[in-house]
């Protein structure tokens, strides 16, 4: 019995180690996107301020975002980011009509300055 333990150890940290060296091989699908966001100038969920205006605006943009059951599961998740009243958009969405959607429904929303929509249409 002991003996089959050790075996059925010994093969799944060697399916383990299989897996990763495979895993490592292939480079990341967002890893370009990853250098882009390095960048100083690149906002980022880490910008959103802690003030309480800004706040609810971040999250009346969201609950109309969420809302809206005509869009896609990407753009329900799209980073909206607020600091100052300045409202930044970003993520992948399905197709460009989403996109004004989501643009529009920021604009809407009282306290808002400025959109800046970095939101992608996603390729298939």
């Amino acid at each position: 019995m002991k003996r089959l333990a050790v075996v059925m150890l010994l093969a799944g940290g060697l399916a383990v180690s299989v897996a990763s060296a495979r895993a490592e091989s292939y480079p990341a699908d967002n890893s370009g996107k990853n250098v882009r966001d390095r960048k100083d100038a690149a906002v980022t969920s880490g910008d959103q301020s802690n003030s309480q205006s800004d706040l609810k605006i971040t999250q009346a943009i969201r609950q109309a975002v969420v809302a809206d059951k005509d869009l896609s599961t990407n753009a329900h998740n799209v980073k909206i980011i607020t600091e100052n009243g300045v409202v930044t958009l970003r993520g992948p969405v399905k197709n460009p009509a989403e996109k004004a959607n989501i643009a529009a429904k920021a604009e809407h929303v009282a306290g808002v300055t400025r959109v800046d929509n970095q939101i992608e249409i996603a390729s298939d």
